[in-house]
Formats: C-alpha cells, structure tokens, sequence
C-alpha cells in the first residue's frame, strides 16, 4: 500500500480550471490572477506541502508559487537553487523543462540564486525579483490578484506572510487584492473518487494501528510504549505518518480531550482513549477508540460507553444529505444538537463539552463552511464523548464517514466498537 506520487497531473489541472470557473462565476472581472504558494521547509520537521497549493498542484516542492491567470496561462515559480537540490532530497519539479510534465504552460526561477539547495522563510527581495518583475508589469488599475487570506485558518499562515512580504516590494499589491479561500474551500470541501480512495486507504491504516494498540495494553505499561506500537503500524504498512500528535490517554488523561504528555502507567481497571489518524498521500484519518487497561469494562464504564456508542449510532443514522455538522440557527437539522439533545435524555449532555464531528481530508480539521448542509462527497467524522472528571472517566468513540444520496456511509466499519467486540479483540 505504499504511495507513489501522482505521475497524471490532467486531475490538478482540472481542479485549477473549476477553481478559475468558480471565480469567474463570482466576479466579473476582464482581468486577473490568482496568486497560491506552496509552504516552506525547515530543519526541525520533515516538509509537508501547504494543502491547497498541493490540491491545486500536486506538487510536493517547497517554496513554489502559482499564477493562474484569468486568460487561461499558468505561470509556476520555482526556487533557483545554487546547489543541485536533487543531490540532497527529492525534487519533483527540476526546472522549465518540467512545465508540459506537470501541465502548466511556463516554469519559471523566482529570481536570483539561493545558496544551498533550501530556500528558508526568512527571504530578501533578489529572491523574489522575477516574480515581483512579471506582476509589475502586468498589475493596472483594472487588475484583480485572487489569493488565500484567510486569516482565521492558521495553515495560511506561510501564504498570509508572503503575501504580505510581496506587498511591501509591489505596494500595487494591496489595492488590488481579493481573498477567494472560501471559493477554494468550497471546492477542496467535496471530495472526488480519487481523494476518497486515498483516505479510504488511510482509514484502514488507522484501524490496524488501533488493533495494535488494544492489543499491547496491559496494566504497568506506559502510554508512550502504546504509541510506540501504533505508530509503528503506520510506518510498516505502507510508509504512512500520523496525521497529527498521537492521543493516548489513560486514568484521568481520559478527561482531557488534547492529552499529549503520554508518560503515565497504565492502571488496572482505567481506560485508555486512543485517538490517531494515519496520513496516505497527504490525506488524513481520524479515529478514537476506548478500551479498557485489563481488557475488562467495569459495569459504570460500560454504562459510560454504551451511552456514547448509542449517541453515535443515533447520529450516524439521521447524517443524511441536508442535515448540518452544526448549525445553532438550525437546530434541529444540526447534529451536534441533536446529540447533545439525545444525550440529555440520558443524563450525560453535560459531560460532552466538543463537536459532533468535522471534516476530513487533506488536512484532519478539513475545510468546509458548517452553515452549509452536508451533501454527497462531504467526508466527515462523528465522534461523540462523555468526560467525567471527578470519576477520572473519560469516553470517545470516532468514526470517518462518507456522505452518499441516501445517507452516511462508516469508512472505518471495520475497527471493532461494540463493547463485547472491544473485548474480545483485545483478547486476539
């Protein structure tokens, strides 16, 4: 199941096409560009590509920028390295002569050598000159320049800072500027056969690494000898890495939604609440089991988690098309309150204290507007819990999901959930 990069860059170049179409359907403008860059490396994490500039691209490389003009022409910019970077780590894209390889109709240096094969975010102006040069000369009082600004999405913060940076050098920049991430958002929110392969794959990566899991624990072992296993899983089966820090959390760490010490012993007669998601050619899973250290539930943790497991199948089982994650001004269609309310009339509304669910893809915390209704090619999860800290008790169980016509299909069906199956897997 290893992944192997896209060679076929005839879906990205369709992908650009809807997004240019889109534009153009909310402005009527004779003349623009629109402006994504791609993220930079840095010596402390292993890279990985900004996600709207790979779902556009499909280009792993650091540090390119993209101009998609509204004429139809596609302009990439690539660092000019002094260094042969291919010596070093793998390029996808060496230089103009990748354009038709990569279906846009130029590739361009952004401007003067940078020394080394690594192009940092810390920048001065030579870098960017040809860039700066080209959009000079085509920016007028009758240019729009279409970028990503969302200021409330930190994974725009790289692309908000160049952005930024450029103003500084073309001050004609910031007059002319539109941001169009919910455009983009909307496009990256609906997920095509392609993307839901990929997280399909990373789905089932997940559930062997939760069935590792349950089956190492044991009462003196130590949270972090539990992700040892788990991630181990990742990396064996096909290469893949977690989507985002691993979640195992034991006693009272079982209360607290974003645990990541991961130093505690496991307690005879705790649970452990293992939230994780494999990432598979950049597209995530998000799943979270409860189990118990001894592999015995006590009759009050069973209560507990049966209660969170009626939730989420009552959840699963209204999750059709035209219903809301959640949506306060509609209620009753949002099934963040409809849970809450389900909860009520068991007693527990007031330990769960998160979402229902989000979207998922090319990021675990997907984009996507909530006050627009699921519909088919939305990828979801429902992950109901029950948080009681005064009893040390904590539950959550989380499923990924894919909406259909006629309603919510479970991606990671799989993955054992039913309390006496829990038991018996740990038992395997």
């Amino acid at each position: 199941m290893v992944f192997n990069p896209p060679t076929n860059f005839s879906l990205f170049k369709q992908r650009r096409k809807r997004f240019l179409e889109s534009i153009a359907q909310h402005h009527s403008i004779a003349k623009g560009v629109v402006i994504v860059s791609a993220g930079f490396e840095t010596e402390r994490y292993a890279f990985r590509q900004e996600s709207s500039f790979y779902y556009l691209t499909g280009i792993a490389d650091p540090a390119g920028v993209l101009c998609m003009y509204l004429d139809g022409r596609e302009v990439l910019y690539i660092p000019r390295f002094s260094t042969p970077r291919e010596q070093w780590v793998q390029v996808m894209v060496n230089g103009p002569e990748d354009a038709k390889k990569i279906e846009v109709d130029q590739i361009r240096y952004l401007g003067r050598d940078v020394p080394g094969y690594s192009f940092q975010p810390i920048f001065s102006r030579e870098k960017y000159e040809q860039l700066l040069g080209d959009l000079g000369m085509f920016i007028d009082d009758q240019t729009k320049v279409f970028t990503l600004l969302d200021r409330s999405n930190h994974g725009y913060f790289m692309q908000i800072n160049l952005y930024e940076r450029l103003q500084t050098w073309l001050p004609s920049l910031a007059r002319c500027s539109m941001d169009v991430s919910p455009l983009l958002h909307e496009e990256r929110r609906f997920k095509d056969e392609y993307e839901i392969d990929l997280i399909y794959k990373a789905v089932q990566i997940t559930n062997m690494a939760q069935q590792a899991a349950a089956t190492s624990l044991a009462p003196g072992k130590f949270e972090y000898e539990i992700q040892a296993a788990l991630e181990c899983v990742f990396t064996h089966v096909a290469g893949a890495s977690p989507a985002f820090p691993s979640i195992v959390a034991t006693g009272k760490n079982t209360t607290v939604l974003h645990y990541f010490q991961r130093n505690h012993k496991l307690n005879d007669g705790d649970l452990v609440v293992i939230d994780i998601g494999a990432e598979y050619g950049l597209y995530a899973a998000d799943l979270t089991r409860t189990y118990p250290v001894n592999g015995k539930f006590t009759p009050r943790q069973r209560e507990v988690y049966q209660a969170v497991l009626d939730t989420q199948t009552y959840v699963e089982s209204i999750a059709v098309p035209g219903m809301y994650l959640k949506n306060p001004k509609h209620p009753e269609q949002s099934l963040h309150h409809l849970a809450v309310k389900y909860l009520e009339q068991k007693g527990f509304a007031k330990y769960f204290c998160h979402g229902i669910g989000h979207y998922l893809g090319l990021d675990v915390h997907d984009v996507g507007d909530y006050n627009i209704p699921l519909q088919p090619g939305d990828v979801f999860t429902i992950e109901p819990g029950i948080y009681i800290g005064q009893e040390n008790l904590g539950v959550r169980i989380e499923d990924d999901y894919v909406m259909a016509d006629d309603g919510a299909v479970c991606l990671s069906f799989e993955l054992a959930k039913q309390p006496d199956d829990v038991e018996a897997m740990m038992q395997g």
